[in-house]
């Protein structure tokens, strides 16, 4: 018997369009003689509808659907209420696979609800999603464990009038250029790189739009490495990857709008160099209390030295995302690497 697994997508933050296409093509993915999907996308206004067809959500017809399907936080009550607004159909589901990048899908905030539904779930619960959507939490986390990662100050207030004590304490401990990034925001959205203090000053307004929170780092120079993540009780990490950015930095457009952006799956780097980042990204996964999967992120100095840059919890799933490319390197297709993620759900 076919297990039911419900699909959720698109959701509420700045990755809203990312997710549908990540949800396409995991729904594409799955294998349809092991599970049922049931696909509920959750539009920019907070809907949350349940969809039919997987070719709505590419082309974004879905929105316009009438029919409203929620996960109930119910016990007894396991599962999907649907309805037109005339009859109720509750449908029983057996796990639940967020596609959900960015605030509201990856940050714990859904994943408490999972927790109150009792419906089994794919990835990283509710501490660890919190941990690593907040940039400056996930610095607390690593520093602890003794990871290297770059130099920072921060700036918490509520709005933006602690902004020149802010970058007065920021030129006295970084140089620039420096990085300026909201604690709470997906796929760089809200982050620049300020080379001056009118940048800075700049920089730190654009950021607190995303969130007040924000983290402002020093500038490592180096290539820009990433390591996928899988398992629960054992984890492992892939190959690594290089991105090489057409832009200054990785931002939003260069990941998803410039064709000359590429990722490139395991790079010519020396073998102990590789290591490190692979045993890196296993234990930063462990210290935030990760599960099921995550992409970890680093620099890697001209010297050969390792810099932790942020971890995200929910990767993209893409034509071009590095998650699936770096486990496929190992030999683990999309399909088979869909199985094992829903599979883990179970063993949390």
């Amino acid at each position: 018997m076919k297990k039911q697994l419900a699909v959720i997508f698109g959701g509420q933050s700045s990755e809203h369009d990312v997710s549908c296409v990540s949800a396409a093509n995991i729904i594409e993915g799955i294998d349809k003689e092991k599970y049922e999907i049931h696909k509920i996308g959750i539009t920019k206004e907070g809907n949350w509808l349940y969809v039919e067809e997987v070719d709505s959500i590419r082309d974004g017809s879905w929105r316009e659907g009438t029919v409203t399907a929620i996960i109930s936080p119910d016990h007894k009550f396991q599962g999907i209420w649907k309805t037109d607004g005339t009859s109720v159909e509750l449908i029983s589901i057996d796990v639940i696979f967020p596609v959900l990048h960015g605030l509201y899908g990856e940050d714990g905030t859904i994943q408490g609800l999972f927790e109150m539904s009792g419906i089994p779930y794919v990835g990283c619960g509710v501490l660890a999603s919190a941990a690593s959507m907040d940039k400056i939490s996930t610095k607390v986390f690593a520093d602890r464990i003794g990871i290297h990662q770059a130099n920072y100050v921060v700036d918490i207030a509520k709005d933006c009038s602690e902004i020149n004590h802010t970058m007065k304490i920021a030129e006295a401990k970084l140089s620039y250029p420096m990085f300026v990034k909201p604690s709470n925001a997906g796929s760089s959205q809200g982050v620049s790189k300020a080379h001056n203090r009118e940048e800075l000053k700049k920089a730190i307004e654009l950021a607190k739009e995303h969130d007040h929170r924000v983290l402002i780092e020093e500038n490592i120079n180096g290539r820009e490495i990433e390591c996928a993540v899988l398992g629960g009780e054992q984890v492992k990490a892939s190959k690594v990857g290089e991105v090489v950015s057409s832009g200054e930095f990785y931002d939003f457009d260069s990941k998803y709008n410039d064709e000359n952006s590429k990722t490139i799956v395991d790079p010519d780097l020396p073998e102990a160099v590789k290591e490190k980042v692979r045993s890196n990204a296993v234990a930063i996964f462990k210290a935030v209390s990760g599960f099921g999967l995550a992409r970890v992120d680093f620099f890697v100095e001209e010297s050969g030295e390792v810099v932790f840059n942020e971890i995200n919890t929910l990767p993209g799933f893409t034509s071009i995302s590095m998650y699936p490319m770096l486990w496929e390197a190992m030999g683990i297709d999309q399909k088979e690497l869909l199985s094992r993620l829903i599979e883990l759900a179970y063993e949390r």
